[in-house]
């Protein structure tokens, strides 16, 4: 499964979603529509699912991550993109492009007024999940490759004005 057809699957979960924003809702959404498609392309929807995690391993995102959801783990940091693919495409590549522009999501300025957080832990598993429920069996080992690119030099994300400088926007929905 190509990269379109893939956020194709995802459109069509969010579109049927009671609430959009709701990743883990987008998730099994997204799982049971992978489940109906031929077993090749579910495991290669896993396959997509994680170039897209690579794609969006970088430093910007990963500090955006951390002032959205107040601190951001390694483990943080996977669930903040799961969600970030349960949004769509087109939220997907502009955060990856400018990750301050995440300031402009009303569900991002929601969590900076009531301290909510951001994540999809369930986006990680939709391809897992439909395999399992297609075949009742669990993907072949080695279907997939996680190839994580070197992300930037980090800077200190509880550096104030470091992250005021790199995410103005951000910054001051979540610093002020």
């Amino acid at each position: 499964m190509d990269r379109e057809r893939f956020w194709q699957v995802v459109e069509v979960a969010r579109a049927q979603a009671p609430g959009p924003d709701d990743a883990e809702g987008v998730a099994g959404l997204v799982s049971a529509g992978l489940a109906a498609r031929p077993t090749g392309e579910i495991v290669a929807a896993e396959q997509t699912l994680w170039d897209l995690m690579a794609d969006s391993y970088t430093t910007p995102l990963w500090a955006a991550a951390y002032l959205i959801n107040g601190g951001c783990s390694d483990d943080g940091f996977d669930y903040f993109r799961g969600w970030l693919i349960a949004q769509g495409r087109e939220v997907f590549e502009r955060a990856v492009a400018d990750p301050d522009a995440l300031a402009d999501l009303p569900v991002v300025r929601a969590c900076a007024a009531d301290g909510g957080f951001l994540e999809g832990e369930e986006i990680l598993g939709v391809a897992w999940n439909a395999h399992l429920a297609a075949t009742g069996e669990r993907i072949p080992q080695g279907a997939c490759t996680i190839r994580y690119p070197a992300p930037a030099p980090a800077w200190d994300f509880d550096d104030v004005g470091e992250m005021a400088r790199r995410l103005p926007r951000l910054a001051g929905l979540f610093l002020e």
